[in-house]
């Protein structure tokens, strides 16, 4: 085992087995040698910058627009459903969002009084009421959600697409053992 002093600065975090996990009781490094570990951490580390950058940036998105999450996440929804010519109601947003009608109605009364959406009649169900972003709103979420998103996807086109298809394994497989870890635990 290396001692702290071998350790790469950059891997003295909590993705590093040999500091974590010292007694190998979750992470099995066996077959990789100490070079091997290390780029794996770096990987682990890069995908920590990752992650924190794009909470940095979700949060400045919702600051600017001085909204919460789920907000912004409805205003994208119908941002997008309105781009395919789709007319979206409450009812889409609370079947997108896995929330309550309920919770919509207040959902769509903050935003309505926060001047970021309309409700207008629906164009072919009387009975509906459509949900209109605001063209105010729509070029706030251009100007921070939308070029952030331009931005990651030059990174990603700059890839070559044998590195695409690299990444894309990479990050499917990675999902996938999140989803593996919260099924029902067996007994010990």
């Amino acid at each position: 085992m290396p001692t702290e002093a071998e350790i790469p600065e950059i891997a003295q975090g909590f993705h590093d087995p040999r500091v974590v996990d010292r007694a190998g009781r979750l992470v099995a490094t066996e077959g990789l040698d100490e070079a091997e570990v290390a780029e794996v951490v770096r990987v682990m580390d890069a995908l920590f910058r990752w992650r924190t950058a794009e909470q940095r940036a979700s949060a400045a998105s919702r600051r600017y627009m001085q909204l919460g999450e789920t907000d912004m996440k409805a205003l994208r929804f119908v941002i997008v459903r309105t781009d395919q010519g789709r007319t979206v109601t409450a009812r889409d947003i609370a079947e997108h969002l896995g929330i309550s009608s309920a919770s919509t109605t207040k959902l769509l009364d903050r935003l309505e009084h926060g001047g970021h959406i309309r409700r207008t009649p629906h164009p072919s169900d009387r009975r509906a009421i459509a949900v209109v972003v605001t063209p105010q709103t729509r070029r706030a979420a251009e100007e921070t959600v939308g070029r952030e998103h331009a931005r990651r996807f030059q990174v990603a086109a700059a890839l070559r697409p044998a590195e695409r298809e690299v990444v894309i394994d990479f990050l499917e497989r990675l999902s996938a053992t999140s989803e593996e870890s919260w099924a029902a635990p067996t007994a010990p």
